[in-house]
């Protein structure tokens, strides 16, 4: 197999996601890449390949890391359900209930289902806020307890694209004593062996595929566009404003970033993932309970969000931490599948009634707000064979 080629796992039945991932690296833009699927709690497809950096001096490995961005909000999600199941949180109180900060600003009747759905209102600061202070975990979360939401918390859903993993964040830690990513590895990857971390040791930095950013639109247009954008909307993408290049400094990695700076592998996105399909146990390990695993597709209403809906150009539905396929199929045919993208193509998908979980991870990132047309090429390739 030459450099850069793909290898790994594919059970035959499965070919054509193996085709796919093939067809991806030669024809779709891909540089470096994995996929796996996970069947009934058996791995039937489990590939890599491509180059782990710009320069295609290093191949990708079967434990090679990336960042994936968003895909990261469903594990996030993960750790408020733990702590719901164990009667430790209330997803139907009010934030303040454990957060007594929060209820500043008129914030006293946000439901903690509305952090889970993106519908608290607070999609980005009304401050300015920089990448630094962005790293501060007090900082931010303070600044988010002062702050007055954009519209009427629970009537609408505005992605919070950054600022999901500092509020669902602070819940975890007010209720257990651990920021989120301690909590995860105390209580998921690490007991269940899933390579998968918020933030990213120094240990791993050997490990890490380089993020190339998207195609850049015209600075006229581009500028165009964001003129056009909401307040809401505006505060949530470009205050701060990320790019590909912070995810490999230092700082970036140290740093808490629940929403966004999740790293892993493609096997690992799929096993957490997979916690849903299997009613909330791993290997004969049990996590959460099936009614907790349900609830997490809970959907909360379908609507034009108002920070992604123009740029998706339809209505979604999120569910509490992860987004409903619906009739737009991002996670298959079933309506009642769902997921997470990551910002430029990265997803992790659940589908229970079929017994599926997929996750897939790359470092070229694509241009697209979700769907990326890699990510729905190997979505389609996989329901084909089902």
């Amino acid at each position: 197999m030459p450099e850069g080629g793909v290898r790994g796992h594919c059970d035959p039945r499965f070919e054509a996601v193996r085709t796919v991932f093939e067809d991806n690296l030669r024809e779709r833009g891909e540089l470096g890449a994995a996929v796996t699927v996970i069947v009934d709690g058996v791995t039937v497809v489990d590939l890599w390949g491509g180059w782990a950096d710009a320069a295609r001096t290093r191949p990708w490995e079967r434990d090679t890391l990336v960042n994936v961005w968003s895909t990261s909000k469903g594990p996030v999600a993960l750790c408020a359900h733990l702590l719901a199941d164990r009667g430790l949180l209330d997803l139907d109180a009010p934030v303040a209930v454990y957060w007594p900060e929060f209820a500043a600003a008129g914030k006293e009747k946000v439901l903690v289902r509305h952090l889970l759905s993106h519908r608290a209102g607070l999609s980005g600061l009304r401050e300015p806020h920089s990448l630094t202070q962005l790293y501060d975990w007090e900082l931010t979360t303070q600044r988010l307890a002062a702050t007055p939401p954009w519209w009427e918390p629970g009537t609408r859903s505005g992605y919070h694209a950054l600022t999901y993993g500092h509020l669902v964040g602070e819940v975890v830690r007010r209720v257990s004593g651990l920021l989120p990513g301690a909590f995860l590895e105390r209580e998921v990857t690490g007991p269940l062996g899933i390579d998968f971390t918020i933030g990213l040791p120094e240990k791993e930095a050997g490990r890490v595929a380089e993020l190339v950013q998207p195609p850049v639109a015209p600075t006229t247009e581009q500028a165009a566009a964001f003129a056009q954008l909401a307040p809401a909307a505006l505060a949530a993408l470009t205050n701060p404003a990320v790019g590909a290049a912070d995810t490999g400094t230092p700082e970036w990695r140290a740093a808490e970033i629940p929403a966004a700076n999740g790293h892993g592998t493609a096997r690992a996105v799929a096993a957490l993932y997979a916690l849903y399909v299997t009613g909330g146990s791993h290997d004969g390990r049990r996590l959460l309970s099936p009614a907790a695993a349900e609830r997490v597709r809970e959907g909360q209403g379908a609507c034009r969000d108002l920070v992604i809906g123009a740029g998706l150009g339809r209505d979604t539905e999120a569910g509490l931490g992860v987004w409903l396929s619906g009739p737009n199929g991002s996670y298959g045919p079933n309506p009642r599948a769902f997921g997470h993208d990551g910002f430029g193509g990265s997803c992790g998908l659940a589908d229970p009634e079929a017994g599926v979980a997929l996750g897939y991870v790359m470092n070229r990132m694509g241009p697209h707000i979700a769907d990326d047309p890699r990510k729905m090429a190997l979505v389609a390739a996989l329901y084909s064979v089902l």
